[in-house]
């Protein structure tokens, strides 16, 4: 799989989204063994923000024609979901070019690819089929997050029920959805008409339960992609949350806030022991609360202190943030790294 010294040919495939930017700066932190870094253009260019620049050497972006899948062994595709690119669909059918897509967004296939949460299930991330799987669906952030807690509590205590509700930032929608809710909210402020072509509505200043008809993405689809995702991962490790997305004014990082219930009461003592470690940072209640401004920067899932429901013995409540755009990126960067170490492995 690998050229030169240890070394990846590695392709980013919407490298000008949020998404695209955040997996070249995990690539370069995590000093992912890089030979060759190309970015390819995604279907729609993304307005420029000042929020993640990009670094000298990488390759300038090449058109879907000037490649072929066999050019690299890793390629991450971090475009808005839809049809993938041409060189992407002729690997599909050709089991011998070599090259792991790494989807982060999760399109239409003839067969559903594998889900990989890496940190979770290592595992499962491997599963003794590296050198045969193709294309992985490195699991959205939302996925993670609930995976997380719930596959945490049921390892320690069994669960009747649980219900979620994921608070969506507009970074979700990318870079357009940011500008158009900083447009949003200064237009406000100065008494002005809003743009509304992304989210078809008024977004600054309120949480909407779906969004406008004019707006470009669906809170239904999003929130059937988690669903279906949750479902898969959890299987019968854990019973299924009923869940909710609401799309909130909020730029950066998703919250979550999960009720469960379990078969006999437990203490908060005891839920933050299951759930601390890893990458879950439990908060204490003498500390202040984690927002998604404290989860920026980070693929931490950072918890607030767990507190019991009054009027339900067995019911807790958790609240959670995380910044959706980094856990993205270090999940896929993270599914890359251990095939890559199988495959080194493997081959010794």
């Amino acid at each position: 799989m690998k050229s030169g010294q240890g070394s990846c040919r590695v392709a980013i495939v919407g490298a000008s989204s949020l998404l695209g930017k955040e997996l070249i700066a995990v690539l370069e932190a995590r000093h992912f063994p890089v030979s060759r870094l190309v970015r390819i253009a995604g279907d729609e260019d993304e307005p420029e923000l000042p929020i993640i620049d990009f670094h000298d050497n990488i390759e300038s972006a090449l058109a879907d024609e000037d490649v072929s899948a066999g050019d690299f062994d890793f390629v991450f595709i971090a475009s808005r979901p839809g049809e993938l690119p041409s060189f992407l669909r002729d690997a599909r059918a050709n089991e011998k070019s070599g090259c792991v897509m790494i989807d982060l967004a999760e399109r239409p296939g003839a067969a559903a690819p594998p889900l990989r949460i890496p940190f979770l299930d290592e595992k499962t991330a491997h599963n003794g089929r590296s050198g045969a799987v193709r294309e992985i669906v490195s699991a959205h952030p939302a996925t993670i997050v609930l995976s997380a807690l719930l596959l945490r509590l049921a390892a320690r205590f069994p669960i009747e029920s649980a219900v979620a509700q994921v608070f969506s930032p507009a970074s979700e929608m990318g870079s357009r959805a940011i500008e158009e809710l900083q447009k949003q909210t200064v237009n406000l402020l100065s008494f002005q008409k809003i743009p509304r072509a992304v989210f078809g509505s008024q977004q600054a200043f309120n949480v909407l339960p779906r969004l406008g008809r004019g707006g470009r993405s669906s809170l239904a689809d999003f929130e059937a992609q988690v669903r279906r995702q949750v479902a898969e991962y959890l299987g019968q490790r854990s019973p299924l949350p009923a869940l909710r997305i609401v799309q909130t004014p909020v730029f950066c990082a998703l919250a979550c806030s999960l009720y469960v219930v379990t078969e006999k009461p437990v203490t908060p003592k005891q839920v933050a022991a299951a759930l601390a470690g890893g990458r879950i940072r439990v908060s204490r209640a003498t500390e202040e609360a984690p927002t998604q401004v404290d989860a920026a920067g980070s693929s931490d899932i950072l918890v607030d202190a767990v507190s019991t429901d009054p009027a339900h013995p067995k019911g807790v409540w958790i609240w959670a943030a995380v910044d959706n755009i980094r856990l993205a990126a270090v999940n896929a960067v993270e599914i890359a790294e251990s095939l890559s170490a199988h495959s080194v492995g493997s081959a010794g």
